[in-house]
């Protein structure tokens, strides 16, 4: 293990928010029908730090819209602080991960992610 940041829920919901708010506009201008998440961890086990659940803009074709779930952009918590040493570090894990979870919203690959330098 690298290193583990204690921090309460309520102190990484605000590490959340201010990330949110440092995020470039061109990522959170146009976002519609999308709800930030936090979790504790991923049911499945794993070590992932956030998930992006829902259908991208560039896959929203006429019929998306009316009645339709929000889309989800989930962090978990317990992964995120695992990874890091300081809530410097664990402030900058939660902005590149929301960026990577921003990037599937409007439709960019993993792969095209990584390139980009998006986690």
């Amino acid at each position: 293990m690298i290193g583990h940041v204690e921090i309460s829920a309520d102190a990484f919901e605000d590490l959340v928010e201010e990330a949110l708010e440092m995020l470039p506009d061109h990522l959170t201008e146009h976002l519609d029908n999308l709800v930030f998440v936090i979790e504790d961890e991923p049911e499945d086990g794993s070590d992932t730090l956030g998930w992006y659940e829902g259908t991208s803009l560039t896959d929203r074709g006429e019929t998306y819209g009316f009645g339709q779930l929000p889309d989800r952009i989930v962090l978990f918590q317990g992964p995120l602080s695992r990874l890091c040493e300081t809530e410097d570090e664990l402030y900058e894990e939660i902005w590149i991960t929301l960026v990577h979870e921003l990037g599937h919203y409007h439709g960019i690959e993993e792969d095209s992610l990584h390139d980009l330098g998006w986690g």
